[in-house]
């Protein structure tokens, strides 16, 4: 039996759970989902769970620390003051208050929402990454010879599919200019143009620091989409529960994969987490082309960890519960020491 802890869950202001729903009553589309899934669990654990909304004010972290002396932060926020790439500080921050917390540490982070870094410290390590180009606001569209369409445009930071569309890959010149400015416009960031890569859609969730665990591969299928549409994870296609219904699409243990075929694309992907530095827990995102080859698009550190999601659901077809889940990224968390000079 685990000993039982003061857990200190850092969630969204706006995404604070109720303490109780009543029984029956389906929250699968709630957008405070994975925080009760998470909430809840610890609390009928046995864990003593305080919740901090967070939106623009580290005070209120020092504070909680300060007075409550939690064991850890659970670390749900995927950002600070509405701006993405502030979630690293954030956790920085918990390093310096010196409280142990869940989740990738400040490094990893930085290293994998930069999709342009995060690809070439992978081309670094020999793990192949589509060919690509970053256009920053202001500057000019112009394609290079050595990317062939179609090209594949999305936000430089911005992840859970946010800005991703159809229209997101292109075929000239003129729609690439188009979706860039509409990134630029839309999102605020950088646009990422990369090559698209035709094939099936995979992910492995990661969960380890030093030592690694590969959950088996998943794959986003796609049972009823019209044939002249792309097969790749959309806004619509990861969040609207309508759209998934009307198109078929889902999500579960990838087909027709060999055991050593499994293993490659695990260990893979164990290397792309080790390249990238990330720590506690991680999903890496795939593809897998007519020949066979497999190609690294981006890792997801803290990724979504709502019960029955794909995480969880990964892990519980390796046979660890989603009590086991939170336990080992609570352990974890408690086991992580940023490097300290000697």
């Amino acid at each position: 039996m685990s000993a039982k802890l003061r857990v200190l869950a850092l969630v969204h202001r706006h995404l604070i759970p109720p303490d109780q729903i009543e029984e029956g009553t389906d929250i699968t589309s709630a957008p405070w989902r994975t925080e009760y899934d998470v909430m809840s669990t610890l609390r009928g654990m046995g864990h003593e769970v305080q919740v901090l909304g967070v939106h623009d004010d580290l005070r209120d972290i020092r504070r909680a620390a300060t007075e409550w002396k939690p064991h850890i932060a659970f670390n749900l926020l995927e950002g600070f003051d509405d701006i993405v790439i502030f979630d690293q500080n954030v956790v920085s921050h918990l390093e310096l208050l010196k409280l142990a917390y869940t989740g990738c540490n400040p490094r990893g982070l930085l290293l994998a929402r930069d999709k342009s870094l995060s690809k070439k410290l992978l081309a670094y390590h020999r793990i192949s990454v589509p060919e690509f180009e970053v256009y920053r606001v202001g500057r000019p569209v112009k394609r290079p010879k050595r990317l062939a369409f179609p090209l594949m445009v999305k936000s430089l930071t911005q992840e859970a599919s946010i800005g991703i569309s159809q229209a997101s890959v292109v075929d000239s010149d003129e729609k690439l200019a188009e979706r860039v400015a509409f990134i630029h416009q839309s999102i605020g960031t950088a646009a990422i143009v990369e090559q698209y890569i035709e094939g099936r859609e995979l992910y492995v969730s990661i969960i380890g620091n030093q030592a690694l665990q590969a959950l088996p591969v998943w794959e986003l299928f796609f049972s009823n989409m019209p044939p002249d549409a792309r097969r790749i994870a959309t806004d619509r296609v990861k969040w609207s529960v309508k759209y998934q219904k009307k198109y078929g699409i889902d999500s579960g243990p990838a087909k027709d994969l060999t055991d050593v075929q499994a293993e490659k694309i695990q260990h893979l992907c164990k290397r792309a987490y080790r390249a990238l530095e990330l720590s506690g827990y991680a999903r890496i995102d795939l593809r897998l082309d007519e020949a066979g080859h497999v190609w690294v698009l981006e890792a997801n550190p803290n990724p979504q960890i709502a019960r029955g999601e794909d995480f969880a659901a990964s892990a519980e077809k390796a046979g660890i519960s989603y009590e086991g889940v939170l336990q080992r990224i609570i352990n974890l968390g408690l086991r992580w020491q940023p490097e300290s000079v000697a």
